[in-house]
């Protein structure tokens, strides 16, 4: 099952898009680390990487119901985060 729905996949390229960036550089890679024998109302949990492909940097998030990753990643692209080469 994916865990970041549609509408936040949308705002991810509209981030990139109002940042100047190419959509082409970055990448998600989503692990779902939702416990299938636990309780269903916890919901989904994982985290994303998000990597910047020109410059090797991936950053981690921790994504599920009600989580905040997109703000976190529009602040740490805003303040450069992803621009520095590793």
């Amino acid at each position: 099952m994916r865990l970041i729905e549609p509408d936040e996949h949308k705002e991810f390229l509209a981030t990139l898009e109002r940042t100047g960036h190419a959509r082409d550089d970055f990448s998600l890679q989503e692990t779902d680390t939702t416990d299938p024998k636990g309780d269903e109302n916890f919901g989904l949990q994982g985290y994303v990487i998000v990597t910047r492909l020109s410059t090797r940097v991936a950053k981690e998030y921790t994504i599920g119901d009600e989580s905040d990753w997109l703000e976190h990643f529009t602040k740490d692209l805003e303040a450069g985060a992803f621009d520095r080469l590793e």
